[in-house]
């Protein structure tokens, strides 16, 4: 009776919503596997691409799944955290992003039926993060050093890579095309981390072969004023004066008064504004630079003054791109034209201005310091240019990844499955249930290679018994099998030269392992409605109150009128 009288402890507020418990982990897991279900085909190089229409109308054509999951606009907050792994594995290694969702999911697909059964999810938890450092330890183990080769060597092993990663991408045609561009690219900005020292610019029109690699620096011509084609558009070894600085005839900025007692004066204060600017000019034209680009405007004075004395001339050059000439060439950026010495010039073997489709573009190109590059992309519509890019930084990120780590891996499938051998193994020196939890982590793992398979229309049971058989071979030539995408059996994929950097599929098994402990350690979800609601109401009030004294004001008014 006591009991029944204690009163009731109002914890939360109301309408709070809880779940927790068993049902709302498993709730979890399946947002989770809902949302690897839409990228799951497009893994691999058969995959599919998503079209992708946002309330704003774009149009987003992709099979890259960073890129996709960042569109998605997920809510749930349980799947959000898929997203969060898709984007670190994007701008850590670049590719390999559907692989983390997919992994992710996974394991939480191979955890549900335990936690059903009414495992404690700790014991899982423990139980797949010893899996993981089993799993990274043998990777690191199995993965083949490309380092100590010549130049060539290195390259062509590069573009392999390169080539592996193209080619699940839209443009995987015409993957070695590309592929030996990038690994130009990556290895013309050296030991430079700055990914925007390779810049990359879109042109409509012509096809993806017309595309280009500048070993320097390129840019649209920018907007120019009368005089400008009188303007010598090729130098050889040119010096290149880079300003910050703006050469136009302007008014005082400030708001100058200048009291005059005699008619006459005036005209020296003219006079001194086109000294102040013809001093600039003078000034640029005696440093002996040929190339003059600025980041503020050049006038239609200044241009036709340049073109009279044979020099070229560029203003409103976008920050990145001068940031780039500088690098390549060698200069420093002026923001004042007194004292221009020849340090601070750079120089390049050759510019010119060059047509490509319908824009013009100035070329800089056999820079001194090389610490720069630029592609120049062709192709039909603006999404497949998009598309293009995207791809081409996945690639680009990967050689650098490689070039730095210098560890590759077999791809196509065959490391996910020699780790999901080699965890089954260990799992059966192992007494207690961790046995059953390592070998629903190795199940998990197939998941890659069994995706190849289903996106690529073959018959996925077939080809992993093949792989499973393979791979338990004691010699342990099995090890680098994989899925043969173009015949439907199993390959080598060394010899098949289908690589990917270790570091790649490291940060996916620790990602995808780190998101699903996560997701497997939340025992309680709380939902606040009550404050989403108060805020909204609190808008919506304020709004009403602006609205009602604007509608008193305006029956003023009218009676007023009447009057």
């Amino acid at each position: 009776m006591a009991a029944m009288l204690q009163p009731q402890i109002i914890l939360l507020k109301e309408g709070t919503d809880t779940s927790q418990g068993k049902a709302q982990l498993v709730s979890n897991i399946n947002a989770c596997t809902a949302v690897a279900d839409v990228v799951r085909s497009t893994l691999g190089p058969r995959g599919m691409d998503k079209l992708i229409h946002d309330d704003k109308g774009s149009v987003t054509i992709s099979n890259d799944g960073a890129t996709i999951m960042k569109l998605l606009d997920i809510v749930h907050p349980a799947a959000k955290i898929l997203v969060d792994i898709a984007k670190s594995q994007d701008s850590e290694v670049g590719d390999g992003t559907t692989t983390v969702v997919l992994l992710a999911a996974e394991f939480l697909k191979e955890a549900k039926p335990f936690i059903e059964d009414g495992v404690h999810s700790q014991n899982l938890i423990r139980s797949y993060r010893t899996a993981c450092t089993l799993a990274i330890e043998k990777i690191k183990e199995l993965a083949v050093s490309i380092e100590g080769k010549s130049l060539e060597e290195k390259k062509s092993l590069l573009a392999k890579c390169a080539s592996t990663t193209l080619s699940s991408k839209l443009i995987g045609g015409e993957k070695e095309f590309f592929a030996s561009m990038v690994v130009d690219a990556v290895i013309a900005i050296g030991n430079d981390d700055r990914l925007n020292m390779i810049g990359i610019k879109k042109v409509p029109g012509g096809n993806m072969r017309d595309s280009f690699l500048v070993n320097g620096v390129a840019f649209k011509k920018t907007f120019s004023y009368a005089g400008f084609e009188q303007q010598p558009k090729k130098f050889l070894n040119p010096k290149i004066l880079l300003l910050n600085v703006e050469l136009e005839l302007k008014s005082e900025k400030e708001n100058a008064e200048i009291r005059l007692s005699d008619p006459s004066q005036y005209q020296s204060i003219v006079d001194a504004e086109w000294n102040i600017i013809y001093d600039k000019l003078d000034k640029c034209v005696n440093s002996g630079a040929k190339v003059v680009l600025s980041r503020l405007a050049i006038g239609d004075l200044a241009t036709q003054y340049f073109a009279d004395r044979d020099i070229f001339c560029a203003g409103r050059v976008a920050e990145e791109d001068l940031k780039r000439v500088a690098a390549a060439t060698g200069g420093t950026v002026q923001t004042s034209v007194n004292n221009i010495i020849d340090e601070v010039l750079g120089t390049c073997d050759v510019f010119e201005e060059k047509q490509v489709g319908n824009e013009r573009f100035n070329i800089f190109s056999g820079c001194p310091s090389g610490q720069t590059a630029t592609i120049v992309l062709r192709g039909g519509a603006d999404q497949f240019i998009e598309e293009a890019e995207r791809s081409l930084h996945d690639a680009i990120m990967i050689v650098r990844r490689a070039l730095k780590n210098s560890t590759v891996v077999a791809g196509g499938g065959a490391i996910d499955m020699e780790i999901s051998r080699y965890l089954r193994q260990h799992a059966r020196t192992i007494a207690g249930k961790s046995q059953l939890f390592i070998n629903s982590y190795a199940k998990a793992l197939e998941v890659i290679p069994r995706q190849l398979c289903d996106n690529a229309g073959f018959d996925a049971t077939d080809v992993l018994n093949k792989l499973r058989q393979k791979h338990a071979l004691p010699s342990g030539e099995g090890a680098p099998y994989g899925v043969d995408i173009s015949t439907g059996g199993i390959a080598n994929s060394f010899t098949n030269f289908v690589w990917e950097p270790a570091i790649v599929k490291i940060n996916a098994i620790n990602a995808a392992t780190e998101a699903a402990c996560l997701i497997l350690s939340v025992d309680e979800t709380v939902k606040n409605p009550k404050s989403e609601s108060a805020q909204g109401d609190a808008a919506a009030s304020a709004m009403g109150g602006r609205g009602r004294g604007g509608a008193f004001r305006g029956r003023g008014r009218g009676r007023g009128m009447r009057r």
